[in-house]
């Protein structure tokens, strides 16, 4: 498998940090759910929560032995609602859940399925859970031009179509990328699988590196992690796009990155606000003197405006503010939330580097940490952030925790940010 693991990829480049300690709002902060391995439980949430009627729903990469599960998360306790067998099934589901009103869930799993794929290890799955527990593989993706490696969750329509990327497959001429370079797909209410755009590595970008964003006028938003045909950014020739593909398919690259004060490999997600700006963040670039990320950058939040015109609002030095950011949410005020992989200055012993961090940028651009992790009972390597109707934040660790096993690094929490 050639899937590139964004988080494993990121960490190795945090390295040891400045060490200074940030004054956080540690009083707002608490943790909902410790993983743990062992029967019942799932280990190493990569994926959001989901909120609904006072439960927390998401998915592990594992599960005791097996390579995945979806969760349910109540005060009393936890339960899995499905586990996977790495077969047809699927093998490892990752990104965000989408949900009807009938309470079925609809996700991903990064491989499985067709077990021919790929040398074996399956290229992925789209699936529906049920209410009731019982699961359905919606489509199984072959390596070919419908796609391969679907590392990001769903977004779901009012009438039922599904929208999700491919890291790879697709155009396999694409030169970038021996598999592929990814593809936007649709899986209609009836069931039809659709590839709306498979990524061809030149100025249109290649391996779409985000979840879908879905305006009221049915048009996606995304980023792609490489490609757009800027030079400085490694063999994948670009550093990245941010396109958009309106409701009747036509793909638009809306910003292509060059590497430098901008930002480098956009990933995770995009935000929107009423007037058609967009937000989000680069994993790379920005601040180029960083020096956790040996000279490329430790990343940026953007906000790019109908017209293509980027702002950056924030370039993370790898201190106290954090590194590598990561999921991003908006609040109705308009000010932006997100995690980091690394930076903080909480050293985590057992990674040998800084554990993250929540962070707030408001509307004037000044960022405030809202908790720097330190790898203990509250956690390791934040990602995705959920945004509650109230104003609290939800968010996962991948590691950390106070639960048995997964080694020395934990097996992830489940915490909450109480903002007001």
């Amino acid at each position: 498998m050639t899937r590139v693991n964004l988080i494993s990829t990121v960490l190795l480049l945090c390295l040891i940090s400045s060490g200074v300690a940030v004054r956080a709002q540690a009083q707002t902060y608490s943790v909902l759910f410790t993983f743990w391995m062992g029967p019942g439980s799932g280990t190493f949430p990569e994926g959001p929560v989901l909120l609904s009627a006072g439960s927390i729903y998401g998915t592990t990469i594992n599960a005791g032995t097996s390579p995945g599960a979806v969760y349910r998360v109540i005060p009393q306790g936890e339960k899995l609602l499905y586990t996977f067998t790495g077969g047809t099934d699927g093998n490892g589901p990752t990104g965000a859940l989408a949900m009807d009103k009938a309470g079925n869930f609809y996700g991903v799993t990064a491989d499985g399925g067709d077990l021919a794929c790929f040398g074996g290890s399956g290229c992925g799955t789209v699936f529906e859970l049920g209410a009731d527990g019982d699961e359905t593989t919606l489509f199984t993706f072959t390596g070919a031009g419908d796609g391969a490696y679907p590392f990001y969750g769903l977004v779901r329509d009012e009438e039922g179509n599904l929208f999700g990327i491919t890291t790879e497959g697709g155009d396999l001429s694409c030169p970038f990328a021996s598999n592929g370079c990814g593809v936007v797909f649709e899986i209609s209410s009836a069931g039809v699988f659709t590839v709306l755009h498979a990524f061809a590595g030149g100025a249109d970008g290649s391996d779409p590196g985000s979840e879908l964003l879905l305006d009221s006028a049915g048009n996606l938003y995304g980023t792609t992690y490489y490609g757009g045909g800027a030079t400085g950014c490694g063999q994948m020739v670009g550093c990245g796009t941010v396109f958009k593909i309106d409701n009747m398919g036509n793909e638009t690259v809306l910003y292509r990155f060059l590497g430098g004060r901008d930002g480098a490999n956009p990933s995770w997600n995009l935000a929107l606000d009423t007037a058609g700006n967009l937000y989000g963040i680069t994993g790379s670039g920005g601040d180029l003197h960083c020096k956790e990320t040996r000279g490329n950058g430790c990343g940026a939040v953007f906000k790019l405006d109908p017209n293509g015109i980027l702002t950056v609002l924030h370039t993370f030095t790898g201190g106290a503010d954090g590194a590598s950011p990561s999921g991003l949410v908006r609040d109705s005020a308009g000010n932006l939330y997100g995690t980091t992989l690394g930076g903080g200055g909480q050293y985590c012993k057992y990674r040998r580097s800084t554990c993250g961090t929540v962070f707030k940028i408001d509307v004037s651009g000044n960022e405030t940490i809202l908790h720097a992790f330190a790898g203990g009972a509250d956690g390791t390597t934040p990602t995705w952030l959920t945004l509650d109707q109230v104003g609290n934040l939800y968010g996962t660790t991948v590691e950390g925790g106070a639960g048995k096993y997964c080694s020395n690094f934990g097996c992830g929490t489940i915490y909450r940010i109480a903002l007001h």
